[in-house]
C-alpha cells in the first residue's frame, strides 16, 4: 500500500464558527487539541484542509476557549465555511500549506527589481487561492506603492487581474460604462448616468461597489430605492430588457483578486496610482465594458490634487486601455468640494430623484456634471455627432424618459416597499462669521457623515445648505448632520467642533468649474 503520510493523519471535526473576517480565510484551533501539539502549528501560519477531494487555505488563529472550538475540532469563519462546502461535523485532514512561491517575486519587487506578466499573473493566483496572508497582501502593496510599477507592469497587473477572474460577454459592440475614481462625498452621478444613456438605447450594465471608507457607494444609495443584491441570470436578464441596471457587484466573480486586495488597502490607507488603474480596468473589463468614461475630480482635497498628477495618471489609464481593447476617455472634473447637497445613501437618493423629477430645488451641480457625463457617453455611438451628446441627455432628462427608465430599473430590480428618511436625530452647523464659500474640505465631511452612522444607518449622513461660491452670513447654517443612534449622533458632533470642513473667504469664488468638458 503507498506509504502517503495524509492517509494516516488524525482527522478532526469540522465546525462553522459565525466571525465575519472580510475576504480573509480563517480557520481556528484549540491550544490543546493534539494535532496542534504534534505538528506544531503557530498563530497566523497557514493550513491546509482537505476532504473528499475539496481543500481549501486558511490562516490558522489558535483559541483557548472551548465554546469557539474544542480540542478535537477545526473551525473555518464564515468565508472559509462558505468556500469549502462541507457540513459540520465531517472529518477532515490538516496540514501545514505549501508557502506561494510567488513571494518570492514580491521580494524582488521590495528589492527595485521589475517584474514581468508571469510574476504578476503567479502572484494575482496565489492571492486568488488565498494562499497569502493578509501580512503578505500588505508587503506586495506596499512593494507596489514604495517601488512603483512602470505602465508596462501597471499593463501586466490588470492582466493578471483580470485573466484570474470569470468575465461577462453580453455579444454587443458597444457596452458602456462609466467610473469615477473617488474621493469626493456625493457626486451620485452614476444613478443619472445610466438611465439617461440606458434611454438613449445604449447598453450600460453598471455594477458597482458597496462603500467601505465612504459614507455611501453607489450600491448602497441605490438600495435605498431598490434591491441591488441580484444573481447573474437576474442583472442579465434585467439589462436586456432594460438596457442599464445599478447593481451590488459583489455577487459575480469579476477580477476577485480586486476584492482581496481592496480589503487591505483600506484599513491601510494605501491608494498607489498604478494599483487604482490595474483595479479599475481590470473590474471593468471583467463585467464586459468596451467603452469607458472615467471621472477624476481634481482638488485641493481630492484624491488627485494637482493637475500634474490628475494628466500623468490618465495617461496611464489610456496606454491600459488601449493596450487591452478598452476604448478609454478620462476627463478632469471639479473636486473642490462634494457634488449635490446630501452625503449619505437617503441623501443621495433624494438628490437624484430630485434631478430626475426636475425639482426645482434639485442640486444644480449634480444636474449638469451628470448630463455632461451622459453626453460623453452618448457620444460613444457612432450615429451621435461630436459635441452633440449633451443637448441629447439634456433631451432625454428633460422629456421625462430617463425618469421613465430609472423607475423601470427600480421596478425590474425590485422596489423598496419601505422607503428611508433621513435620520430623526439632527443638528446644523453655522458660520462663525460673514463671508462666502471657499472651499469644502472632502476629507472632514465624508468623516462626519460617516460618524453620523452611515452607510450603516441609511437615513444618516450630511444635508449641505451652502456650497462653493454661496454668501453666508455670521450664524447662519452650512450643513445640517442627520443621525439614527445617539452616541453616532455624539460622535458626530464632537467632531464638528474640532474640524467643520467649511472655509470661507471674504470674496465670491467661482461656484463650480466643469474643466476638461
Amino acid at each position: 500500500m503507498p506509504n502517503d503520510r495524509r492517509d494516516r493523519r488524525p482527522a478532526l471535526r469540522l465546525k462553522a464558527v459565525e466571525i465575519d473576517t472580510y475576504r480573509e480565510n480563517v480557520a481556528y484551533l484549540h491550544r490543546n487539541c493534539s494535532l496542534y501539539r504534534a505538528e506544531g502549528f503557530q498563530a497566523l501560519s497557514k493550513v491546509e484542509l482537505r476532504h473528499d477531494g475539496r481543500r481549501i487555505l486558511a490562516v490558522l488563529n489558535v483559541v483557548d476557549d472551548a465554546s469557539i472550538v474544542g480540542p478535537g475540532e477545526i473551525g473555518l469563519a464564515e468565508q472559509a465555511f462558505a468556500q469549502f462546502g462541507q457540513p459540520e461535523g465531517t472529518a477532515v485532514e490538516v496540514e501545514h500549506a505549501t508557502p506561494p512561491v510567488s513571494m518570492e517575486a514580491v521580494r524582488r519587487k521590495m528589492g527595485g527589481d521589475r517584474l514581468d506578466f508571469g510574476d504578476f499573473l503567479a502572484i494575482a493566483r496565489d492571492i486568488r487561492d488565498y494562499r497569502y496572508s493578509k501580512v503578505e497582501i500588505a508587503a506586495f502593496l506596499v512593494a507596489v506603492g514604495q517601488v512603483g510599477l512602470d505602465r508596462d507592469e501597471t499593463l501586466h497587473l490588470t492582466r493578471a487581474m483580470l485573466e484570474t477572474g470569470d468575465r461577462i460577454d453580453w455579444d454587443e459592440p458597444l457596452v458602456a460604462d462609466k467610473h469615477c475614481i473617488g474621493g469626493i462625498p456625493g457626486n451620485r452621478t452614476s444613478m443619472l448616468v445610466v438611465p439617461i444613456v440606458a434611454a438613449h438605447g445604449m447598453l450600460i450594465p453598471k455594477t458597482s461597489s458597496r462603500a467601505i471608507t465612504s459614507p455611501a457607494g453607489t450600491a448602497d444609495s441605490m438600495e435605498v430605492l431598490a434591491r441591488v443584491t441580484l444573481t447573474p441570470e437576474e442583472l442579465h436578464e434585467i439589462v436586456r430588457h432594460h438596457r442599464g441596471c445599478l447593481a451590488w457587484g459583489g455577487t459575480a466573480r469579476l477580477a476577485p483578486v480586486d476584492d482581496i486586495l481592496i480589503s487591505v488597502e483600506r484599513p491601510l490607507a494605501l491608494d498607489a496610482p498604478e494599483q487604482m488603474v490595474a483595479s479599475i480596468l481590470s473590474k471593468k473589463l471583467a463585467a464586459g465594458s468596451t467603452h469607458l468614461l472615467l471621472d477624476i475630480p481634481v482638488g485641493p482635497t481630492a484624491k488627485v490634487r494637482t493637475l500634474d498628477q490628475a494628466l500623468r495618471l490618465r495617461k496611464r489609464f489610456e496606454y491600459v486601455g488601449d493596450r487591452l481593447g478598452l476604448h478609454l476617455e478620462a476627463v478632469l472634473t471639479d473636486g473642490r468640494q462634494p457634488i449635490g447637497r446630501g452625503i449619505g445613501p437617503v441623501l443621495e437618493a433624494r438628490d437624484v430623484m430630485q434631478v430626475l423629477e426636475q425639482d426645482p430645488n434639485a442640486p444644480a451641480d449634480l444636474r449638469q456634471k451628470a448630463l455632461h457625463l451622459a453626453g460623453r457617453i452618448i457620444e460613444f455611438d457612432p450615429d451621435v455627432r461630436g459635441g452633440q451628446g449633451y443637448s441629447i441627455a439634456r433631451d432625454i432628462l428633460e422629456s421625462g424618459r430617463a425618469l421613465a427608465k430609472m423607475n423601470a430599473i427600480i421596478d425590474a430590480q425590485g422596489r423598496n416597499p419601505e422607503p428611508h428618511s433621513p435620520g430623526h436625530l439632527s443638528f446644523e452647523v453655522t458660520a462663525e462669521r460673514a463671508g462666502y464659500v471657499a472651499a469644502i474640505d472632502n476629507y472632514h465631511l465624508a468623516r462626519i457623515a460617516r460618524l453620523a452612522g452611515a452607510p450603516l444607518s441609511k437615513g444618516a449622513g450630511v444635508d449641505l445648505l451652502r456650497k462653493v461660491g454661496d454668501r453666508v452670513e455670521a450664524g447662519e447654517p452650512l450643513y445640517r448632520v442627520h443621525a439614527e443612534v445617539p452616541a453616532e449622533y455624539r460622535f458626530a458632533r464632537e467632531y464638528t467642533h474640532r474640524h467643520n470642513g467649511y472655509t470661507l473667504s471674504e470674496a465670491p469664488v467661482e461656484p463650480f468649474i466643469p474643466m476638461d468638458f
